[in-house]
């Protein structure tokens, strides 16, 4: 009887608690959606391939190859351009009877594709290609067919902007994987910080000062902002050094990017904070404000999603990290490659700040 009555007054208390109820039924909800949209999407890869001195019909069996799309160049330097600029994922170069590939190696499962389309082309061309060298040297000899002399196979010499044959899916995504953690775990801490002291009665008494409403929001993201440089500092320098991964970039602009988008989540942190009013309800945000992210941040590829749902990716602060992260461990994006997506993150962490002035007012008394 106890137990019962135990039982009916914490389903009283449940029922009452409509934010509790509305995140433990809506919160799944919306995450087997957005898990619907985002991998109800074509598994293949597309890539592009730059060409130089390839003859027009190993250009059009490979362009008719699936999924592949060939641009010919003139000149090598040419093909660098549109490889540096993102244009195309490799640069096949026929020279000497031999083919020469550089792949930009960003994306390993890319890579991979343009390998394979690559071999595949060549089997079946080589067929076609070997009888007309032959009739050409009967021709011009008069060799029998039994004593031609066989042209050499061309061989295929491969070479990587960023890192080896050995690049994996996990290289791709670890730039992200950075970001993610520097956002989640800051995010997660200052919002259960500032919770705790609102609900023991620490905030209520500071607001009952003549202090300023963001003079409280500065001051909690200047002292967990030093904390989040710290933190930054420790993931930034055991992926590179102890994950042994390789930064094409200026390890600066890595750091500089993990601390802006540590101090959006801060922001983001406090005011999820504002609205919860226990530690349960703090984590109920989890699935609301981090699972997103982490679908569209690039970890799935976006270009393989429907436009309508590439949407959802630019109001998410750590699409820009991670794009941004990509840019120069992968590719050695300068300043000028990433200005835009810090003042994108500069945006957010304004008007997150912003909102979490307003926000304090409520629990203003005086």
């Amino acid at each position: 009887m106890r137990t019962l009555m135990i039982a009916q007054r914490v389903i009283k208390e449940l029922f009452r608690d409509k934010r509790t109820l509305v995140l433990m039924f809506l919160a799944p909800i919306l995450i087997l959606f957005l898990m619907k949209l985002v991998f109800s999407v074509n598994s293949q890869t597309d890539v592009n391939v730059a060409t130089v001195n390839v003859n027009t019909s190993l250009n059009e069996s490979l362009d008719k190859a699936s999924h592949v799309s060939v641009s010919k160049y003139n000149q090598t330097k040419q093909a660098k351009k549109a490889l540096n600029d993102k244009k195309v994922d490799a640069i096949i170069n026929y020279r000497n009877n031999n083919f020469y590939v550089e792949y930009s190696n960003v994306d390993a499962s890319k890579t991979k594709a343009i390998k394979l389309a690559l071999n595949s082309t060549l089997l079946s061309n080589s067929a076609i290609q070997m009888r007309h060298q032959l009739q050409k040297l009967q021709l011009a000899l008069g060799i029998p067919v039994n004593k031609a002399v066989s042209a050499s196979k061309p061989k295929i010499y491969n070479s990587y902007v960023y890192g080896s044959s050995k690049t994996n899916f996990f290289d791709k995504i670890v730039p992200i994987l950075m970001g993610f953690f520097v956002f989640f775990f800051v995010f997660l801490i200052s919002g259960m910080a500032l919770l705790n002291e609102r609900t023991s009665g620490t905030l209520s008494r500071l607001l009952a000062t003549p202090v300023k409403r963001s003079e409280i929001v500065f001051g909690y993201m200047l002292s967990y902002g030093m904390i989040a440089i710290l933190q930054t500092l420790v993931i930034v320098l055991f992926t590179v050094w102890a994950l042994n991964v390789e930064v094409v970039g200026s390890i600066f602009y890595v750091i500089l990017i993990n601390f802006v988008l540590a101090l959006v989540a801060l922001a983001f942190g406090i005011l999820m904070s504002t609205f919860a009013k226990s530690e349960f309800q703090m984590m109920q945000f989890i699935p609301l404000v981090i699972v997103p992210q982490v679908f569209f941040s690039g970890i799935i590829p976006l270009d393989t999603m429907a436009n309508g749902v590439k949407v959802i990716s630019y109001i998410l602060p750590l699409k820009y990290a991670g794009d941004a992260l990509t840019g120069i461990i992968m590719s050695g994006d300068g300043f000028e490659q990433i200005v835009t997506p810090i003042l994108i993150l500069l945006g957010f962490l304004v008007i997150l700040t912003i909102l979490n002035v307003l926000g304090l007012k409520k629990y203003r008394k005086v």
